[in-house]
Order: structure tokens, then C-alpha cells, then sequence
């Protein structure tokens, strides 16, 4: 399947519970985990759920070098319990084989989760979950009551099976340790395509960009961005706001800024393919996550590999930013935001360019996929017990 030799001989078997853009940014990582462990030699199984039409085409249809499965959704009649025939069968039959299964679970409350914690238990694969943030506290407080329920019927219990819990930053890891659960927890961030970047257009510009991509959701803090350009007004700035609607929130937003009188000030383009993305971060020159909670953010990670700077929350584990000298950590809220969109305004654009030079270079060093899938890799063999346990496993 592969020329890597790190996880040769080792089967895994991956859930997504969708790939659709609305899914955020797992949508995204889960597939890029499996293509890059295929490449470091491991025979990959990628099992998700097809949406259907309603929400558009997923962002992943193929997995170069892994195994790409989409079960077909259903939806039961008078209710909104989602079940996925055949899921059970199929992830038992994507891991049965001569090569030992590790099963690697994505996500909680969704019927992939489910489905995975009860395979593991009949087949006895070790089982790795990574929650993606979805037990962090802004998280979990959101639709608390239907996620309080499923805590106590089923969600702890499968949980409490997994061998190793994957955190992305030592945040979600204390987060998971203070719900009681003593297993060990792998910290592993995500990881990032880094583009090529293109031949910089040195040409004055008679506008800037601000860029927020990220799904059009209260948690993701685009109101505050909103409010603080009221604030600022700022002459010679624009804002181009990229990414699916969550429940109609975009609709919310634009009425804002409309009421606000800054129709010129925003471009919303909704969601984009791929290479228009990668156009837009490298177009920027600021990048803006105004986030009230995030376990990574992948997004972050894609604007300082394409050399722009950054501000985003301590609502992120992205504190780093700050020594790394790219970008800006802040409070949540209004108020820290204007100042830091003051300060990061008020610099040249050669300044601004030196500062996304210096997170380009760091995100290639630490968050490039190769290096993500080799500490992966590490994690499984520890688990099959054929290597000893790697540094990124923490009691």
C-alpha cells in the first residue's frame, strides 16, 4: 500500500463521522492522518457516513494510498436518531486480516463512536479515541441536556473502553483527566498541509485583507470580529469571512454588519474548494480566530504555514504564537480584540511579513503530516506491543 516502514505490518482501522465542510475541521485532518499513515507504511481503512445530497459533496471522496468507505445515513421515522446500517459488519470486516488492528475512533456521541467502542470490545483491537475537542467545556455545555443523557447511557462507558485517549494539545488532555478517566492520553497535535507559496506580489496595495475561515458558528467568535471592526472602523482594511453556515448564524451575522452600516467592509464567500482556499490564506494579510474554544485548530495551523500572522484566543492552545513572535494570544471578548487588531494594523507590511516568515518556519517544523503520522504510528505499535512506549503518552 505504501514505501514507509514505520507502521509496516500494521492495520488500522479509522472512523469519520462525516467529511462534509460543515463538520469542521476533523472533516479535514482524519483523511490527511490516514493518507500520511498509509505513506509511513500502515494499511489504512478510513470508515464515514454519507450525508446525502441535502449537504453538499465531501471534501475527501478518495484517500490516496488507504481505503475509503462511506456508509449510507438513515434517519428513523418521527425522530432524529441517526443509525448507519452495516457499520458494526463493516468496520469488523475492514480489520480482520493477518496484520494486527489497531481501531481508531474520531469523535464522540455520533453512531460511528458508538459502533467503534462496541467492535473493540467483541474483537479485543486496541482502541484508540480521539475526541477532537467535543469534551471540552464550551463543548460540552452545548445541547448539554441530549449530551448529559448519552454521558450516562453510553458515551463514559465507551470512553472508559479506550486503551489510549488522543488529545491534540495538553489543554484538551487535562480536560479529559479532570472527567476521571485514567487511561493514558496521547498528546499529538494536527497536522498541516504547508502549500508552496507563491511569488509574492510586492505591488502597494490600496486595501487589506483580514481573513476568518472557519464554520459561520456562535462558538467560533465572528460576532466579536464583527463588533471590534465597528469599533475600529479602520480605513485602507477589509474583512472576507470563508466557511459553511451553522443553522442560519451566517444570516444573523450579515444582518449585523448590515445594521451596522459596514456592507463595504465584508465580503462573505461561504465555502470554498481547496485551491480557492489555499488562494485566500496566502491573499491575507491577517489572519483572525476570535474563538471562544478550540481543541487545535487546524485553521490556524493553515494561515502560518502560508506566512500569515495570526490572532486568535486563549480559547485555543496556541499560546505559542506569542514567544514564536507571529501572532497574538488573547482574552475572548471585544474589547482584547480591538487592541490586538489596532497593534497588528499599525505595522508595516514588511513587519507583518517577517512575522508570518517566522510561523511558517515553525509550523513546518512541528505540524508537517509526516511527522504527525510517524508519532501515530508510535502509539499503535506500543499498543500491539512491538515498540516501547513513545514520549507523546502521558500517564
Amino acid at each position: 500500500m505504501s514505501t514507509g516502514a514505520a507502521g509496516r505490518g500494521i492495520r488500522v482501522v479509522m472512523t469519520a463521522a462525516s467529511l462534509i465542510p460543515e463538520a469542521g475541521g476533523p472533516s479535514q485532518t482524519i483523511p490527511a492522518l490516514a493518507r500520511a499513515l498509509a505513506v509511513e507504511g500502515c494499511d489504512v481503512d478510513l470508515v464515514s457516513v454519507e450525508m446525502g445530497p441535502r449537504f453538499g459533496r465531501p471534501l475527501w471522496t478518495d484517500v490516496p494510498g488507504a481505503r475509503l468507505t462511506l456508509l449510507p445515513r438513515r434517519l428513523s421515522w418521527g425522530t432524529r436518531i441517526v443509525w448507519v446500517p452495516g457499520l458494526d459488519r463493516t468496520l469488523r470486516s475492514r480489520g480482520a486480516g493477518v496484520a494486527p488492528c489497531v481501531l481508531h475512533d474520531n469523535g464522540v456521541w455520533l453512531p460511528t463512536n458508538h459502533a467503534a467502542s462496541r467492535v473493540a470490545e467483541k474483537t479485543g483491537w486496541p482502541l484508540v479515541v480521539s475526541p477532537h475537542g467535543a469534551l471540552l467545556s464550551w463543548s460540552f455545555r452545548h445541547r448539554a441536556v441530549r449530551k448529559r443523557i448519552a454521558w450516562w447511557l453510553y458515551q463514559r462507558k465507551d470512553l472508559t473502553r479506550a486503551r489510549v485517549l488522543h488529545a491534540t494539545a495538553e489543554d484538551e488532555a487535562r480536560a479529559l483527566r479532570s472527567l476521571g478517566f485514567r487511561q493514558p492520553i496521547a498528546v499529538v497535535p494536527s497536522g498541516v498541509d504547508v502549500p508552496r507559496l507563491a511569488t509574492p506580489d510586492r505591488a502597494p496595495k490600496t486595501r487589506r485583507t483580514v481573513l476568518f475561515l472557519s464554520r459561520i458558528h456562535p462558538k467560533k467568535g465572528l460576532l466579536n470580529l464583527v463588533h471590534a471592526w465597528f469599533a475600529l472602523r479602520p480605513a485602507g482594511w477589509r474583512v472576507v469571512v470563508v466557511g459553511p453556515d451553522f443553522s442560519g448564524f451566517r444570516a444573523e451575522v450579515e444582518d449585523t454588519v448590515r445594521r451596522g452600516g459596514m456592507d463595504a467592509d465584508f465580503e462573505f464567500l461561504g465555502p470554498v474548494d481547496e485551491p480557492t482556499k489555499w488562494r485566500l490564506y496566502q491573499g491575507a494579510d491577517l489572519f483572525v480566530l476570535p474563538t471562544h474554544s478550540e481543541n487545535f485548530g487546524v485553521v490556524i495551523a493553515e494561515a502560518l504555514g502560508c506566512a500569515v500572522p495570526v490572532i486568535t484566543t486563549r480559547g485555543t492552545p496556541w499560546g505559542e504564537i506569542v514567544s514564536r513572535r507571529c501572532g497574538w494570544w488573547i482574552d475572548v471578548g471585544v474589547p482584547p480584540l480591538i487592541e490586538a487588531l489596532r497593534e497588528a494594523m499599525a505595522l508595516s507590511d514588511d513587519e507583518r511579513r517577517e512575522m508570518g516568515a517566522r510561523g511558517r518556519t515553525w509550523v513546518e517544523a512541528r505540524f508537517a503530516w509526516r511527522a504527525i503520522a510517524l508519532e501515530m504510528a508510535s502509539i499503535y505499535e506500543w499498543l500491539l506491543r512491538r515498540a516501547s512506549r513513545p514520549a507523546c503518552v502521558v500517564d
